[in-house]
């Protein structure tokens, strides 16, 4: 998964790049020659290709848990909604996203051009070019700064860590075999920046939903990257499944959602919710025994099924029955 919420592969190892810029294929890459030479023919598409690359669409993955966070924040803190406070959030967040996707589409383009299952991807086709890149990672990037300075002078002073760890994922598969937890460590920024925009000051309530959110992600990047088990280790790419094979991997994953679960509890205990948030807390932990009984290590078939759709499920319950929880129970006033 990447380091925004949406899944990236663990893919790794890369070849020396092309003076231009493109990626250079290398042995054992998979009907790479073509795309790169596409690269070089072929010029980016703008701002639509730009928006492919970094999959803005997945950043329901990230915004629902961020919102838990801001509206749980201003329950506590004045009791109603801060709209515009909210907005700078929405903003922040999808651009800090946007950078960690463009920085890991920009680091990994040539690893992605060695895995047949992310060959199709922009940079390497083609289809958006390495400058255009840069100029989307730019522009996303003031917009966060400004945005995080918005919200409070120390979302603005925190927000240079938050870029490191958003980032530092794309370089951990090259150092070490855990690169899934430098994911969480990412994800967990998320819910933990909205409620410093909302107080201005730190909260230990926040950093268990924050540690709840990267659990629930890293757990599954850990069961995601077991599809490329096979084309990461011939290419040097470090993993959680290349290091001690799929069936660890999935048991691993098991483990930390369990802790997950323990975690929203936590949360919600140290955040006051009531009956409408177990309830969903319920659902989600339905959805999670469903993700894990249907992929195996002799079938990851369903390896899509279980991270886009049900995660996708996973986040709208649980922000939905936060909200309901927050307005009917605990008085949260527009």
């Amino acid at each position: 998964m990447s380091t925004d919420g949406s899944p990236t592969p663990a893919t790794g190892g890369a070849p020396t790049p092309a003076t231009d810029g493109s990626p250079t294929p290398t042995a054992g890459g998979s009907g790479t020659a073509d795309a790169v030479s596409d690269s070089v023919v072929r010029p980016g598409h703008g701002a639509r290709a730009f928006l492919r690359l970094v999959m803005i669409e997945h950043s329901i993955f990230a915004l629902p848990f961020a919102y838990v966070a801001a509206l749980s924040a201003m329950r506590i803190h004045g009791g109603h909604v801060q709209w515009l406070t909210l907005v700078e959030i929405t903003v922040a967040m999808v651009a800090g996203r946007t950078v960690a996707m463009a920085a890991n589409r920009i680091i990994d383009r040539h690893i992605d051009a060695q895995n047949p299952r992310t060959a199709h991807r922009e940079l390497v086709t083609g289809a958006l070019s390495l400058r255009k890149a840069y100029l989307g990672l730019g522009i996303s990037l003031v917009v966060f700064f400004v945005s995080a300075g918005l919200l409070n002078w120390l979302c603005l002073a925190l927000s240079p860590i938050a870029l490191f760890f958003l980032i530092i994922y794309s370089y951990a598969k090259r150092f070490t075999d855990l690169p899934q937890v430098f994911l969480g460590l990412a994800q967990a920024i998320g819910p933990i920046g909205a409620w410093l925009g909302v107080t201005g000051h730190w909260s230990w309530t926040a950093l268990l939903l924050g540690l709840a959110v990267g659990a629930w992600i890293g757990g599954f990047d850990c069961m995601y990257a077991c599809q490329d088990v096979d084309v990461d280790a011939r290419i040097g790419v470090r993993s959680v499944p290349v290091r001690f094979g799929v069936a660890n991997a999935l048991r691993a994953s098991a483990v930390v959602h369990v802790v997950t679960l323990g975690l929203f509890v936590a949360f919600a205990l140290a955040a006051g919710y009531g009956p409408i948030w177990w309830i969903g807390l319920g659902i989600t932990a339905l959805i999670l025994v469903y993700e894990h009984a249907i992929v195996r290590p002799s079938d990851l078939s369903r390896m899509t099924r279980a991270f886009f759709t049900a995660n996708g499920v996973v986040s709208i319950v649980l922000f939905a029955f936060a909200l309901a929880d927050l307005v009917f129970l605990q008085g949260l006033g527009a």
